[in-house]
């Protein structure tokens, strides 16, 4: 049983390993794209086509250009915020606040992925 202390979770959150944090930089799809790919959420990955769906900007749509793992922080062409000296630069969002809209399957692995996992859901759902 796991530990539901919320010192315990954030604990867990800082001292991930990097293979469970690209797990835990899971979005959720949009309704298209969960009744294709039969999935509710899947890790991001730079140049999928996202949604800001809370926040000061909200209903912002564009291209995810960097995801840093170490911070939980994924940027998005866009959504930027000026600074002082007039210049601007990329606002950092959380992937909770972020719903995928369009996938990007330029790598075969991802294809392959999404392939098995509609295979074993519609296997599920025959068996029963």
């Amino acid at each position: 049983m796991k530990s539901s202390k919320p010192r315990k979770q954030r604990k867990f959150l800082y001292t991930a390993p990097i293979h469970l944090r690209r797990k835990l930089m899971s979005v959720h799809l949009s309704k298209e794209l969960r009744e294709k790919y039969k999935r509710r959420s899947m890790p991001v990955r730079k140049g999928d086509e996202v949604e800001v769906m809370s926040g000061k900007f909200k209903k912002q749509k564009g291209k995810i250009s960097k995801i840093n793992l170490k911070k939980y922080q994924v940027f998005i062409e866009g959504v930027t915020v000026k600074r002082t000296d007039r210049t601007e630069r990329q606002k950092p969002i959380h992937p909770s606040k972020v719903k995928l809209i369009n996938l990007n399957l330029d790598d075969k692995r991802r294809v392959k992925l999404l392939e098995r996992k509609m295979n074993v859901k519609t296997k599920k759902t025959e068996s029963t």
